[in-house]
């Protein structure tokens, strides 16, 4: 057996409300780099679909900058390190320097990718100037009394560099080494988000809170023009340059995307994307080295907006989670191309694995954590954190009723025969639709819930499995009661058949039994050092695939129950959703990422 990794879909961007969230192009506008959990995604723009991710950090990332040889990628987290590594495979690192005693907001490289100046939110300064090959100090970042938001580099001689801050100032430096020379701050009158020099080097311009798009004579610092002066009205939150320094586009918290002429100090063209509060602007690009006048925006929620000069309308939405993916079902399509994931905070995404893609589901997003999904004729069926049931319907992936209201906090779900047992704090629920047709108290918390055609099984307290039998009017009955596992039981799966059952438990242990006897198939498959979070069978029942909180992905055969395979460190944080999809393991996890794995079984 084998299994190696066929693709990555990258998770979204992470965003801080009230915070701007740099985004960067390599040279030939074919990569787009950012940050999101304890890592750092590498991002096709064309087909978004295909991605590398580095996961070199051990703190959550905040924001990452392709050098502009693009051959490396400087990526900073909020313990204040930053990491150099290679752009190509996203593995070899080739420097780790501590910056700054807290949060890194930005990162600038200079035109020969050899000087890397960082800037946050720090105790002893606001920022520093290193090597990016050694991490000597090539220079200080003096002159701010508050958190550094971005930095930008002049990309020709003599070096120059700006740092903003939320002083509502703009600091310029000389270089190199870089040293302070100037400080406008009597232009900004609020939190000052974004900064960047002209490519030829002759301008720089900055955008803050008080909406206002100040421009600067590149080689001396000095303030030379303001423009746009009432046309965002809310603040700006990031600015990006075109290739030939005539344009700007601005991203801002009222929801628009503007293009301007920078002569003119005119709007050329505006994007209205969205009214509500997620929807604010919170990063832009101006994509360089193509022809088609591409700008990549991105909104609170995580989803990049790809713009077109000249096209009124978003040419493409990408969407995805930026928060760990804490459920994943696979639907019922027959072709084992629909995925369903839920993540931290409730949203609900549906994914095309032909094409890599996903859209979000609203209408079914979830007020709190996602807890799982379970399959119908034509239906999903999912459950969260706010105590919701919601009844999907497949081909629309619109809600299929009303929302509703379960009796506790569900613990997990599976359906079974058109019918969806949510086993909660207090016992188990029976859903026939969106109907509860039954409700069976229980003296324990069951901790996980499996069903196949009538039998529903269930962990309990004292390390067992219960097994019940499904009547009419949604009632259980007790048959039988399965004790082999040596902790407290967290995962449970029927194989296609019915005929086993695997039980994962807290320990990191799996023992497979057979239902109708109670006799254990196995108990060897033990290779987890954690709790095991999720098992999923193949549709013959000759395999099945676990994922745990050690990281690890497993997949283990039951002729030859200690021959197994594995895929260590597969979702940073932890795998919590593993399934079969079309002959390929698809998981997720603390990531916020979904991976499609390409199996060869014996």
């Amino acid at each position: 057996m084998s299994i190696t990794i066929d693709q990555i879909l990258a998770a979204a961007p992470a965003t801080l409300r009230g915070q701007p969230t740099h985004l960067s192009c390599d040279s030939k506008g074919e990569r787009i780099a950012y940050a999101s959990g304890k890592s750092i995604f590498l991002r096709s723009i064309d087909n978004p679909a295909v991605s590398k991710q580095y996961v070199g950090h051990t703190a959550q990332t905040t924001v990452a900058r392709f050098s502009p040889s693009g051959f490396y990628v400087a990526s900073g987290d909020v313990s204040g390190s930053i990491r150099v590594w290679d752009a190509v495979e996203a593995v070899n690192t080739k420097g780790e320097y501590h910056i700054i005693s807290g949060r890194i907001n930005d990162i600038a490289w200079d035109g020969d990718s050899q000087r890397i100046i960082a800037v946050g939110d720090g105790k002893e300064r606001f920022g520093h100037c290193v090597t990016a090959d050694s991490g000597n100090s090539v220079g200080e970042v003096t002159g701010h009394s508050k958190a550094a938001n971005a930095v930008s580099i002049r990309q020709q001689r003599p070096l120059r560099a700006a740092t903003v801050s939320d002083d509502s100032s703009m600091c310029f430096l000389h270089g190199a080494p870089f040293k302070f020379n100037s400080k406008a701050n009597d232009v900004h009158k609020s939190f000052v988000f974004g900064t960047a020099f002209s490519p030829d080097g002759s301008k720089l311009v900055t955008v803050g809170a008080d909406k206002k798009i100040q421009l600067y004579d590149g080689k001396t610092g000095e303030p030379t023009v303001s423009i746009g002066e009432g046309e965002h009205t809310g603040s700006i939150f990031s600015v990006s340059w075109s290739q030939d320094g005539k344009k700007l586009v601005t991203a801002s918290a009222d929801q628009t995307v503007k293009l301007w002429d920078v002569d003119a100090g005119k709007v050329i063209q505006s994007w209205r994307l969205g009214t509500g509060v997620r929807d604010q602007q919170v990063g832009v690009v101006y994509v360089h080295g193509r022809t088609d006048g591409l700008i990549i925006s991105l909104n609170l929620d995580g989803d990049l907006t790809y713009l077109h000069e000249g096209s009124d309308k978003p040419i493409r939405i990408v969407q995805g989670h930026n928060k760990s993916v804490t459920a994943l079902g696979a639907g019922l399509d027959g072709k084992g191309q629909t995925l369903w994931t839920g993540s931290f905070d409730g949203r609900v995404c549906r994914w095309d694995l032909g094409t890599g893609t996903a859209a979000a589901v609203d209408a079914v997003s979830h007020a709190n954590q996602v807890v799982g999904f379970a399959s119908g004729p034509g239906r999903t069926y999912s459950v969260g954190w706010d105590d919701m049931l919601h009844v999907i319907d497949e081909t629309s992936s619109d809600l299929a009723g009303p929302a509703t209201k379960l009796p506790a906090q569900p613990k997990d779900v599976a359906g079974s025969g058109g019918r969806v047992y949510v086993a909660t704090a207090s016992g188990v629920a029976v859903y026939e639709g969106d109907r509860l047709v039954g409700e069976t108290p229980l003296p324990f918390t069951p901790t996980a819930v499996a069903a196949h055609g009538s039998v529903v099984a269930l962990g309990a307290d004292q390390n067992r499995v219960l097994v019940y039998e499904a009547g009419a009017g949604g009632s259980l009955r007790e048959t039988g009661a399965l004790t082999k596992s040596t902790s407290l039981v967290s995962t449970l799966s029927f194989s296609p058949d019915g005929e086993l059952l695997a039980a994962g438990n807290a320990v990191g242990k799996i023992v497979v039994y057979r239902v109708a006897t109670g006799e254990v198939a196995t108990d060897r498959w033990s290779a987890h050092t954690a709790r095991v979070t999720c098992v999923a069978w193949n549709e013959e029942g000759t395999h099945a695939v676990s994922g745990g909180l050690d990281t690890n992905i497993h997949v283990w055969s039951l002729a030859k129950p200690g021959s197994r395979v594995k895929a260590g460190n597969a979702h940073k944080d932890g795998v919590n959703g593993v399934a079969w999809a079309g002959g390929k393991v698809v998981s997720s996890g603390g990531d916020a990422a979904v991976k499609v794995w390409d199996v060869k079984l014996q």
